[in-house]
């Protein structure tokens, strides 16, 4: 599985990950098989949060399939802005931490801006870091006057990531986000690759070109939409896959090179759209 520097980190993360968002909705069994054969597979990258489920994912999901593997994996979660408080966040990482049965995180999030003052949270989240209970923090959800707070209150070599919704008809963070992110040296880490339920029709103008890729390269309309869409270094993406099945055709797009042509056409029939400044969530 192809590695990039994750953000400041220094640390080396696969470029595509496993997304959990909505799994306490699956087959427990098949979405533990699937998160299992990730790892096999070098998606080390697990990307959880309190929110999911209200834990459970954390706690029945997560925590199994990492068992006996915690050294292997790059694991991340976040905090929910309602407990964004100084004492709430190190309360939420606590029990973030007992539910996934682990000393520390790798990479802790704070999950969207809130109502609570940003900077009880980043003086949390650098006490976390400096206890050991985290190794590296970022955000999730923040547009650039968001990110520009942020930067007033720690130096952006602090700042891992912002995690942000990115998939081929939505790419508004490509007008001002990931510039200021890829300037900053922060990693952007898309969610939702496949537009949670909303992946274009093979029917479809810009289907069809996906599927006139897919076929030059024997791979699959998705592996060439999620290939694209790490196609800069500073971009990761964590699709949720709750089966093998699923697992492994994402992980095989890990692997597609494609070319300036291909992916020119892909720009060309997914247009970013209009100038936003603001980050599009679901």
């Amino acid at each position: 599985m192809e590695q990039r520097v994750f953000g400041h980190t220094g640390k080396q993360v696969p470029v595509l990950g496993q997304g959990t968002w909505q799994m306490e909705d699956d087959s427990r069994e098949a979405a533990l098989r699937s998160l299992r054969a990730g790892l096999d597979l070098g998606l080390t990258h697990i990307d959880t949060a309190e929110l999911y489920g209200h834990g459970k994912v954390e706690e029945s999901l997560v925590a199994e399939a990492i068992s006996g593997r915690r050294d292997e994996v790059f694991l991340v979660s976040k905090v929910m802005p309602s407990h964004a408080t100084y004492a709430g966040t190190l309360a939420a990482c606590e029990k973030s931490l007992r539910r996934l049965r682990t000393d520390r995180l790798d990479c802790y999030l704070l999950h969207w801006p809130g109502s609570h003052p940003l900077e009880e949270t980043v003086r949390a989240f650098e006490k976390l870091v400096a206890d050991g209970k985290v190794r590296a923090w970022g955000v999730s959800n923040f547009s650039v006057a968001d990110l520009e707070e942020l930067v007033g209150l720690a130096s952006p070599r602090s700042i891992a990531c912002n995690q942000v919704l990115y998939h081929l008809e939505e790419r508004a963070i490509e007008h001002a986000v990931l510039p200021w992110c890829e300037v900053r040296g922060i990693a952007v880490v898309g969610y939702s690759p496949f537009g949670n339920g909303h992946f274009p029709s093979p029917q479809s103008p810009g289907g069809r070109v996906l599927e006139s890729v897919a076929r030059a390269h024997g791979a699959t309309a998705r592996q060439v939409a999620l290939r694209f869409l790490v196609r800069r270094p500073s971009l990761f993406a964590i699709p949720k896959a709750s089966r093998v099945a699923h697992l492994r055709d994402n992980a095989a797009a890990a692997t597609l090179v494609l070319t300036r042509e291909e992916l020119a056409s892909i720009d060309q029939a997914f247009p970013p759209g209009p100038y936003r400044d603001d980050v599009p969530v679901i």
